[in-house]
């Protein structure tokens, strides 16, 4: 899986500093001003930081991290921190993932799969594009029998704004393999649910 190209670290950041600059200033601030002095330069870290999965390789992530197995039981790893950018408004929307899989002779190193979620995480995203991306990753880094993928997020774009609904939740599922088999599905979902 290829990762999405951006210019260069520094080019991105000497581009945002003088247009946050300029957004303080027709919002009728005074980027000046004490508080805001280093605003545009925050902001700028901030979002290459939050952005920082368009420059990560999902193979260097998963390195040496496959190991032989002879199980082929369900692996789980269930209630994983996510935090992202919605990509309409880039306000920030979070909660937690649940990944599956069914191991194929092999088994991945359990803190790389929250890596994997990060990778996709770390973009600008809607929620179903990042689930299924999540799942089809695993796939091609891992070759399983199955992967299935649940992320319950709230999205800020929705509480602070708009309908400025403060407990609402969307969920969204990605089911791959034999996890779209009805029985190894709801087996998953009861799982992810106790």
């Amino acid at each position: 899986m290829t990762k999405e190209k951006r210019q260069p670290r520094e080019v991105c950041t000497k581009t945002i500093i003088p247009n946050v600059t300029e957004i303080l200033s027709v919002m009728g601030e005074d980027p000046t001003r004490e508080g805001l002095l280093d605003t545009p330069v925050r902001f700028a870290k901030s979002m290459m930081f939050l952005t920082s999965g368009y420059e990560v390789d999902l193979e260097e992530i998963v390195g040496k991290a496959l190991f032989k197995a002879e199980s082929s039981e369900m692996v789980i790893v269930k209630d994983i921190e996510m935090y992202s950018l919605c990509e309409h408004h880039m306000l920030p929307f979070f909660g937690k993932a649940h990944v599956g899989y069914i191991p194929n002779k092999k088994i991945i190193g359990l803190s790389k799969i929250p890596r994997v979620l990060d990778v996709f995480a770390r973009r600008l995203q809607v929620q179903e594009r990042l689930t299924a991306q999540v799942a089809d990753a695993m796939m091609e880094v891992l070759n399983p029998l199955g992967v299935a993928v649940v992320i319950e997020a709230a999205h800020f774009c929705m509480m602070m704004r708009g309908v400025e609904k403060q407990n609402s939740k969307t969920i969204t599922s990605a089911m791959r393999g034999q996890f779209t088999d009805s029985n190894t599905r709801q087996e998953f979902l009861k799982l992810i649910s106790n």
